[in-house]
């Protein structure tokens, strides 16, 4: 598929969705609750949670998900709701972050605790979320960027995003950490995985509901403490690597299934 042709797939998905989206309040500091899932981030989690703050976001949730550190101290001494989720597991952080929201709160901002995300951009979030029910940051947009991710993050994020631009026809560039997303879209999504494919899930079944997405180029850092869970480590990389692939794959076939069943009836 040509990228003139991946262009115009992507606008006519933004198009599709646009008189659903209208209805909706943008997305703003009071309306967006901030979740940020945390495994043994007590050298960071304090310092993101603090900037969060500085920025005027004040409904922000800190998952505990089973450290063995001070990480919900540090958390909740910055300024932050703290939420133990003793199941380890990103997606599982993720789920129960969102669990029981207020009625007043109409979206969802994700990010990482360690330190690496631009979080000076969230402003641009919240204004990318007058058009668009599904904003996603783009760490891979420049040199920079790049260079601070390791080279199984690269190798990776560029396998998973050409499978998906393979089996959806829609061109994502990352499957950065950094994502705002309506509470309904959520809902509507569904989302099922607990794990590593938590990511990749939620990116392929907004392609599935015709979400308005868009992606916003961003700044990215090297973390600024502590080792990475999935890149700090070989057997990490393996298994976030392996259960990405594994559930594009699974997606990929139940749509094939699905529209064959479709065409049988």
């Amino acid at each position: 598929m040509t990228s003139w042709n991946i262009a115009v797939n992507q606008s006519l998905l933004a198009i599709a969705s646009m008189e659903t989206d209208k209805h909706f309040q943008p997305a703003d500091r009071d309306n967006t609750l901030v979740v940020i899932p945390a495994f043994n981030e007590e050298k960071t989690i304090g310092s993101v949670v603090r900037v969060l703050k500085s920025l005027y976001f004040e409904n922000i949730r800190v998952v505990d998900n089973a450290s063995t550190d001070a990480t919900a101290e540090r958390a909740r001494e910055a300024g932050a709701a703290v939420f133990s989720e003793p199941k380890r597991g990103y997606g599982k952080a993720c789920r129960t972050g969102y669990e029981n929201v207020a009625e007043d709160i109409e979206w969802i901002f994700f990010c990482d605790a360690d330190g690496s995300d631009d979080l000076a951009m969230t402003p641009e979030f919240l204004r990318a979320s007058r058009n668009h029910s599904f904003v996603l940051g783009n760490r891979r947009w420049s040199t920079e960027g790049r260079n601070a991710m390791t080279v199984a993050q690269n190798l990776g994020n560029g396998l998973a995003t050409s499978l998906i631009r393979f089996g959806w026809g829609f061109h994502y560039y990352d499957l950065g950490p950094m994502r705002l997303i309506r509470c309904d879209a959520l809902e509507k999504i569904n989302m099922r995985d607990r794990n590593y494919g938590w990511t990749v899930e939620m990116q392929i079944r907004a392609i599935e509901e015709k979400l308005s997405i868009y992606e916003l180029e961003v700044g990215y850092y090297p973390r600024k403490g502590g080792r990475s869970k999935i890149s700090g480590t070989v057997s990490g990389t393996l298994k976030a690597g392996s259960k990405i692939l594994w559930t594009i794959l699974l997606f990929y076939l139940r749509r094939k299934f699905a529209g064959k069943n479709r065409i049988s009836r």
